[in-house]
């Protein structure tokens, strides 16, 4: 079946449906259909609003009309340390997202709807308070601080995907694949976590070591590119963006998907 030849439609009741074109998108009488409209600011950090309704980030690109508002904005909110909350429709649906100041611009990120995420209340969590050693909670500090760093994300690579393509070669060339040594399903018992904790702190300073020595060759040859937060794909574009109503056209917009699903 060719694309042309398939149509887009809504489920009103089971097995029953309705062609949607888009005139019935262009009619919907929202204002976020060709706008980010700004709800309120809260304060800039993780908590703010909640970093499990994250969904997907956007670079904002304002047109000539528009960047003076654009620009007095993104500078608002670094001054105060605000972040935006606002909505605005991608790809035929109405998202909830913050706006953030962010390098040269600002990034839209968009946040899953209160139904979407899952309670921890569904969680199969203790109810009781663990209890720990001082020095195991000492110990643990110590690894944490000697783990600390700033993150860069050039220095992350997908190992999966790159093992996966390797075994995939490897059957495509005939060859026989690498295999992967069989581990045990069940989960691995700490009996002494103090002892745990010392090697991991040890392997951690041993790491940091070496990263701090890469060795002429590697030190020379290393120079980061700065990475961009839009999870791969291009900004949104803006024609206006003003404080409560800034006018937005998408250039690129997340999956879309037909029927809401919670995450946690």
């Amino acid at each position: 079946i060719q694309r042309s030849d398939t149509v887009r439609g809504f489920e009103y009741s089971k097995g029953k449906y309705v062609v949607i074109d888009e005139g019935d998108f262009d009619s919907v009488p929202l204002k976020t259909v060709r706008a980010i409209e700004i709800e309120l600011f809260v304060e800039a950090d993780r908590d703010a609003h909640g970093a499990n309704f994250v969904r997907q980030a956007y670079y904002i690109e304002p047109e000539p009309v528009g960047r003076k508002a654009f620009y007095l904005l993104k500078s608002v909110l670094a001054d105060e340390g605000l972040s935006a909350i606002c909505k605005i429709v991608l790809k035929d649906r109405e998202a909830l997202a913050s706006l953030n100041p962010y390098s040269k611009t600002m990034l839209l990120t968009t946040l899953y709807w209160p139904d979407e995420v899952r309670s921890v209340e569904d969680l199969d969590l203790p109810d009781e308070e663990f209890e720990f050693k001082p020095a195991e909670k000492k110990m643990a500090q110590l690894l944490v601080s000697a783990m600390k760093g700033e993150f860069e994300a050039d220095s992350y690579k997908d190992e999966y995907r790159e093992a996966l393509m390797a075994v995939l070669e490897a059957k495509v060339s005939g060859q026989p694949a690498e295999q992967r040594a069989t581990t045990s399903d069940e989960p691995t018992k700490i009996t002494d976590l103090m002892k745990v904790l010392e090697a991991s702190v040890a392997a951690a300073r041993q790491s940091r070591t070496a990263a701090a020595d890469p060795g002429p060759e590697k030190a020379a040859g290393r120079q980061k590119k700065p990475t961009p937060l839009a999870a791969g794909r291009k900004a949104s574009r803006t024609k206006e963006a003003v404080p409560g109503s800034a006018t937005a056209t998408a250039k690129s917009e997340p999956k879309r998907q037909e029927r809401r699903r919670k995450t946690a």
